[in-house]
């Protein structure tokens, strides 16, 4: 008796993060101008600063093994697996005023910020 397996169609995950406009276009510049070609954006979460937590945008070179990998808008978004709970459901916006430009990250998994804007405090998102 031969057994036949159907394998298992699955629904397309959301993106993990996702980029504005305006933040894709700045990445895309950065990268073009960069001292040589990198796999793409890494993005994470690190300990520090007076409110617990820092986001972190670097080249990455290659993606690691675990790392979750986002194409948005022409961009790619690697993203470090201890990250992923921290960074569900964020857009990162690039802003530009008088004073300033910044990308700015509007995470509705944070729950409190620095005065300075340096720092969050970050919950993990649930399965809820």
């Amino acid at each position: 008796m031969e057994t036949s397996v159907t394998p298992r169609i699955r629904r397309p995950r959301p993106k993990v993060v996702t980029l504005s406009e305006a933040a894709a276009l700045r990445v895309k510049e950065i990268m073009d101008r960069a001292e040589k070609p990198y796999a793409g954006l890494r993005v994470g979460v690190k300990n520090g600063g007076c409110a617990g937590q820092e986001y972190v945008l670097e080249y990455a070179e290659a993606a690691a093994p675990m790392d979750e990998v986002v194409e948005d808008q022409g961009v790619t978004i690697l993203i470090d697996p201890k990250a992923v709970l921290f960074l569900i459901g964020t857009q990162i916006d690039y802003e530009v005023s008088r004073l300033s430009s910044r990308f700015v990250f509007r995470n509705p998994n944070e729950t409190d910020a620095c005065g300075c804007g340096e720092s969050v405090t970050i919950v993990p998102a649930s399965a809820s």
